[in-house]
């Protein structure tokens, strides 16, 4: 919905699959959701959500995020519905004072705390919770924010494309600790098996990244629907060989599908359309710095 200037969009609201695209001076998101081949219903939500007032826009700028929920029945649906709602209305909160980094960390632990009580105190939704992964851009520089096996990644023409978060998964640790390497990883039994999630537990503790964004830039926010059946490179070459921003998010859920959509699929694709304007960088998360990589490359190049 847009009101005033302001546009908020959460999905979808009808359990299925739901499509919707935003532009700014110098963003343009586009995002799709779709329910999947082997399941009945939708546990993914994605939010896009562009304040109308300039004083907010200025303090928080544009949140953008995916959350993929679990628990039986509606509950999983629910909950990522549910915590979305209680991110924006968080982080845009006007009472908190913190800066960027700051205000995410609470706004996911309002939503984790509305997720568990709630599951408390309705048998319905009994053990329901959630993965998130936010994104908040405020000029040149994202804020993420990381709970779950959603991912957040980067597509930067001399880089590729790079994993930013971390998953929260049993997997995801062993292979982190070198107990277990990648192709013994993809066919593991309990590769699903997560280890933080927004509603489970009465506290929650949220990743924090900043990174820098250049003109062309690409992030890619999605499920697990994605990143289990679409390997980095296809990814990548779909994501990128796309003739506009629709045709890859497309390619994207179609790689999803064809590779047999064994779960929910949800693609939110965010391209820096123009040189974004300049702020202070805000300190509270880890700095991602690897953008230099491709210079040092040609340097190296340069002297051999």
């Amino acid at each position: 919905m847009s009101e005033a200037g302001r546009t908020m969009f959460i999905g979808p609201e009808d359990g299925l699959n739901c499509s919707f695209q935003w532009g700014g001076e110098y963003v343009r998101v586009i995002l799709r959701s779709d329910v999947g081949r082997k399941r009945k219903n939708n546990e993914d939500s994605c939010m896009v959500l562009a304040p109308g007032e300039q004083e907010d826009m200025e303090r928080r700028g544009i949140l953008f995020a995916v959350a993929d929920g679990m628990g039986g029945a509606s509950a999983g649906e629910h909950a990522s519905r549910l915590a979305l709602q209680c991110l924006a209305e968080g982080y845009y909160d006007p009472g908190f004072h913190g800066g960027t980094p700051q205000a995410l960390r609470a706004a996911i632990e309002l939503a984790n705390m509305t997720v568990f009580e709630e599951s408390e105190d309705n048998p319905a939704y009994a053990g329901m919770g959630t993965t998130m992964s936010a994104v908040a851009v405020m000029g040149n520089w994202a804020y993420i924010a990381q709970v779950g096996d959603s991912r957040v990644y980067l597509l930067r023409q001399e880089l590729g494309v790079r994993q930013l978060t971390d998953d929260h998964s049993l997997v995801a640790e062993q292979m982190r600790n070198g107990l277990l390497n990648e192709d013994e990883a993809k066919n593991h039994s309990l590769k699903n098996l997560i280890t933080r999630a927004v509603g489970i537990k009465d506290a929650v503790d949220v990743d924090l990244f900043a990174l820098e964004l250049q003109p062309g830039d690409r992030l890619l926010v999605c499920s697990d629907g994605l990143s289990n059946m679409v390997q980095d490179g296809l990814m990548l070459s779909t994501a990128t060989g796309a003739a506009d921003l629709e045709g890859a998010v497309e390619g994207l859920v179609n790689e999803a599908l064809e590779a047999g959509g064994l779960d929910n699929i949800t693609v939110l694709l965010l391209e820096v359309t123009a040189p974004p304007p300049r702020t202070y960088y805000q300190a509270g998360g880890q700095k991602l710095t690897f953008g230099n990589e491709g210079l040092f490359r040609r340097m190296r190049n340069w002297f051999h």
